[in-house]
């Protein structure tokens, strides 16, 4: 046993970390980050800013981007409003991975502009952000773009870059994070769209390997989406996003799964790989959004809170006749269910809408669904109505 008393304590700590004075400081909490990436603003966006201020600390704001034949073109933001949120903003500038090229003059230029208008606009700014797909082969090349784009950048304007699983095989990804100042590894829709969209143990393994390739912070982007996969005559499917495609042909929903998202949230909060600074969302969504969660859910999910699904069902009622509505009470987006049964008493006729076809006995109206959607947490959908001397207000059932 050493003698000297601080070597004494040196080796118990090593020996037995369990000891409470020897326990190293707790990890600090994950930054929450989220994207916004419609390419048009709407008057809604005021509403769903406002409501997830308390949760995300920071906004990234698609605002420029470059795609072959198309050229550059401007997301349409509104500026004053993204002034008043108040909150931190980082541009994203999104190179589509099919350029032929990467035009150093030009993105320069379009860059600069970029950066006067908002910054005019009193935006905060605080960084940029490259979106770039770029193939393994040619990171070499595009390190050498991101060192010279850096240094035509406003003093202390911070560079980061989008960033892909597939680059951790290639020699030349330490250089290229040593360009930037942090980097954001996308763990979602970056395999075969058939295997799925998102994979959290996979994209756990990403995070730990990429935290030590870094020596930077990093950032995880994770979804809070879905898509759709339609048939291709070729075999490849097709995917329809945001904006619906002109297309026949049965679509094959994939949409992340918020209790699969809320349990690599908690891992991650636990035991952090080596630079993990925050996650980022994807993305901000509005009200009618088909195909993204909740902002409920959203901020359920970032929160680390328990998910919890629950229906209500509501009567309003006129000289007997009775509207039938579902409520979605708990924090979770859910697919509306498949039965509603109530009691009633004496109905004349009844009817279901949004879906539902009834089935009426002299106790009972049954409600069954003949197609899905999902309603938002808080939300509420109508799946019927009738026409009865009385319905039992608390005497319903729902069944999955």
């Amino acid at each position: 046993m050493p003698a000297n008393p601080s070597l004494r304590h040196l080796f118990f700590c090593v020996a037995l970390g369990a000891l409470a004075g020897c326990r190293p400081e707790p990890a600090p909490p994950l930054d929450q980050q989220l994207y916004i990436w419609q390419r048009q603003w709407q008057p809604a966006h005021e509403q769903a800013l406002a409501d997830s201020r308390a949760d995300f600390s920071t906004l990234r704001v698609l605002a420029l981007q470059a795609q072959p034949k198309a050229g550059w073109s401007r997301a349409l933001v509104d500026l004053p409003r993204l002034k008043a949120d108040g909150r931190s903003v980082i541009a994203v500038v999104r190179l589509d991975g099919q350029l032929p090229g990467l035009d150093l003059q030009e993105a320069g230029t379009q860059v600069a502009l970029l950066l006067a208008e908002w910054q005019a606009a009193g935006v905060l700014l605080s960084g940029l952000e490259i979106d770039h797909d770029s193939g393994s082969a040619r990171l070499a090349g595009y390190g050498e773009f991101l060192l010279k784009l850096r240094a035509q950048l406003p003093p202390g304007l911070k560079l980061s870059i989008t960033a892909l699983p597939a680059w951790l095989d290639s020699p030349h990804l330490p250089a290229l994070l040593q360009a930037v100042d942090s980097s954001v590894l996308q763990v979602h829709a970056v395999s075969d769209p058939r295997r799925g969209l998102f994979d959290p143990a996979q994209a756990r393994q990403w995070a730990e390997r990429w935290g030590r390739v870094s020596v930077k912070p990093f950032y995880l982007a994770l979804p809070a989406y879905g898509v759709a996969l339609l048939p291709d005559s070729g075999g490849a499917p097709i995917v329809e996003s945001e904006t619906p495609l002109n297309r026949g042909g049965e679509r094959r929903e994939l949409l992340a799964d918020p209790q699969q998202l809320s349990d690599l949230g908690r891992q991650l909060r636990t035991q952090p790989p080596a630079h993990l600074a925050g996650l980022i969302w994807f993305r901000l969504p509005l009200p009618g959004d088909r195909r993204a969660w909740s902002l409920t859910t959203l901020k359920a999910v970032a929160r680390g809170d328990a998910l919890a699904s629950a229906w209500r069902v509501e009567l309003s009622s006129q000289a007997g006749l009775y509207d039938i509505s579902l409520v979605n009470v708990g924090n979770l987006d859910l697919p509306v269910p498949a039965r509603v049964a109530l009691n009633v008493e004496s109905c004349e006729v009844a009817d279901g809408v949004n879906g539902y076809r009834v089935q009426q006995s002299p106790q009972h109206l049954v409600f069954n669904r003949q197609s899905s959607v999902r309603i938002a947490a808080g939300g509420r959908r109508v799946l019927g109505w009738a026409r009865c001397h009385g319905i039992d207000q608390g005497a319903w059932n729902v069944y999955p």
